[in-house]
């Protein structure tokens, strides 16, 4: 199963330790690049739901979607070509490209969810019009593929988008009441694991995995790991990677790929740079074949990540699950990496 074809999440809690940093020195300054905030969302607003990735070839998903959005108190509207196709696409890389832009430009859509993932929104990132999406700043909601979307954006614009369920995912309670708090309230959320005790009132689901004690502060900026990592070097990935909280997932990975694409992002000089990392899941990454010497996930993400020094934990509740976090890219945050949790310091809407 493949990396595209599932929904993923993470939860809340909170931090009341004063804030110092990991090697005991000044803390490291947050960004102060000018961000974009999109209006929150209200009930009766419309939201437009987009395809800028892979198809979806059964009529089911397309209902779910709707009914998911309506029992939200959302008007529904879906894109010219949301439901188009040109092989594994919804539709060619002009088509989807013209859609999103459509929906930014449209003033009487509040904001934009993404159908689902798959592969293909690399392709239209130089398609997008970038200065029509910076005087329309909207709420722009996806995950996995759309991470190529939200990293472009961000770069290009400045304008805070939502690394976050599809309008086709498994909604429940602890994606839907991130999402609400997030989105329509306007709270600065912190999020935690949920918590799964046995009789013994041990953790036993959903661990968090401690990788370098302390506490870090610094923009959140992240996606899927695969994606990011293919659309560096190219003019849509940031530039300025520096004091941010990289947060990364992953699915149908093997671990070695998982490996090289973590060398990468070392040698590309992006793990120097960041003030704090949290790893989600990396559903369904194994070794491949007979999995003879290979290493482990923990293994391959403390060799890159130990040596730096920075706060990091993994664990989170981002990644290709049912309990899916909605993560503001570009929002300041500080992050517990004793506790595994993560605090807004600033609302992410407007």
């Amino acid at each position: 199963m493949k990396r595209r074809n599932f929904v993923y999440g993470l939860g809340l809690a909170g931090l009341s330790i004063p804030l110092q940093s990991f090697s005991g020195t000044a803390e490291r300054q947050i960004s102060t690049n000018k961000k974009l905030l999109p209006k929150r969302l209200s009930e009766g607003d419309t939201i437009g739901i987009t395809s800028p990735a892979g198809a979806i070839f059964d009529s089911e998903p397309y209902e779910i979607a709707r009914e998911n959005l309506e029992a939200m108190g959302l008007k529904v509207r879906f894109g010219e070509f949301a439901k188009s196709r040109y092989g594994h696409l919804a539709g060619t890389d002009e088509e989807r490209a013209s859609e999103l832009n459509q929906m930014f430009g449209d003033p009487a859509i509040d904001a934009i969810i993404s159908l689902r993932g798959g592969s293909g929104a690399a392709r239209i990132i130089d398609k997008l019009d970038y200065e029509l999406i910076r005087k329309n700043p909207k709420i722009f909601i996806g995950y996995s593929d759309i991470t190529a979307l939200h990293l472009a954006i961000y770069e290009k614009t400045g304008l805070v988008t939502f690394h976050g369920p599809m309008a086709s995912s498994s909604w429940n309670t602890f994606n839907y009441d991130i999402f609400r708090q997030l989105l329509f309230e306007g709270k600065k959320i912190e999020y935690t694991n949920p918590e799964n005790l046995n009789f013994l009132e041990v953790q036993t689901n959903n661990r968090i995995r401690t990788i370098n004690n302390g506490y870090a502060k610094g923009e959140l900026l992240g996606g899927n790991l695969s994606v990011l990592t293919s659309i560096m070097g190219t003019p849509y990935f940031p530039t300025d990677w520096s004091n941010k909280i990289l947060y990364l997932e992953d699915i149908g990975e093997k671990i070695y790929a998982v490996d090289r694409m973590m060398s990468q992002l070392k040698l590309g000089g992006i793990l120097d740079k960041i003030s704090g990392f949290v790893f989600g899941k990396c559903t369904g990454c194994d070794p491949g074949g007979s999995g003879y010497g290979s290493l482990t996930m923990e293994e391959v993400v403390d060799h890159y990540i130990k040596p730096l020094n920075i706060p990091a934990f993994s664990g989170a509740m981002i990644g290709h699950i049912d309990d899916n976090s909605t993560i503001p890219n570009g929002i300041e945050a500080e992050i517990n990496s004793n506790t595994g949790t993560i605090k807004l310091l600033k609302p992410a809407v407007k």
